[in-house]
């Protein structure tokens, strides 16, 4: 193994940098000057123990732990056991999130299992639907079968800040500038349900529902900070 592998593997290494990015995030929530739009019947059942399937992109992904309330209910997010998606965990769970990794080492039985029982404790369920690889805003299946799986109700979330730039990454992640900033959280409820024995077809029009109000929402926290709408990269 090269030294430079031994160094992005080290549990210190990933550790140094994972508090380095919260503390990032944490600047940017006490510095930014936020509106909270459309949490009312989230908050609601939070308050009542009664999880929910939170949904966001990965482009969003920096503010996420200051998105659901945290105050007033547990929720864990879905990560991939991959370096980077080791990563998202870790700055998560240092910000109040429980984390549970998917990874091919893992059986599919085991983690509904492992995800089930934690609904049964009350713990949402939070899923980046474009992650860990992309492409770009293109919802896989994995919320729909988390929320068919639990029966639990689906909620999109999303962000934006009036300052803040994009990264050079496959998802062009935000960045908000950490001062002087201003910033909406944005939730909405998902109207649908997905049927126990759905069809492919069913699948994909519930799949093209969700992301058409993923990206509705996600437009409508950048109109209301005043940023530049999202367009898809030139093929």
């Amino acid at each position: 193994m090269s030294l430079r592998k031994k160094i992005a593997d080290s549990e210190a290494v990933l550790n140094w940098v994972a508090r380095r990015i919260a503390g990032y995030a944490r600047r940017v929530y006490r510095n930014t000057k936020w509106q909270r739009v459309g949490f009312e019947e989230l908050d609601r059942l939070a308050d009542a123990g009664e999880p929910v399937v939170v949904v966001l992109w990965h482009q969003r992904l920096v503010m996420s732990p200051f998105l659901y309330p945290l105050d007033k209910g547990r929720i864990c997010t879905i990560t991939s056991a991959a370096r980077a998606g080791s990563m998202v965990g870790r700055v998560q769970h240092l910000l109040g999130m429980d984390t549970i990794a998917m990874s091919s080492h893992k059986r599919h039985v085991a983690l509904s299992r492992e995800v089930l029982a934690m609904t049964k404790q009350g713990v949402s369920i939070g899923i980046a639907a474009d992650g860990p690889r992309g492409p770009e805003r293109v919802l896989s299946t994995v919320p729909l079968i988390w929320a068919r799986t639990t029966g639990k109700r689906v909620f999109c979330m999303t962000y934006s800040v009036k300052h803040g730039r994009e990264a050079s990454s496959w998802d062009r992640m935000l960045l908000p500038r950490v001062w002087g900033n201003e910033g909406v959280f944005l939730c909405k409820e998902w109207p649908h349900q997905v049927p126990r024995k759905a069809t492919e077809e069913q699948t994909e029009e519930l799949r093209l529902s969700l992301e058409v109000a993923m990206n509705d929402l996600t437009a409508e926290a950048d109109r209301m900070v005043g940023r530049a709408p999202w367009e898809p990269r030139a093929k």
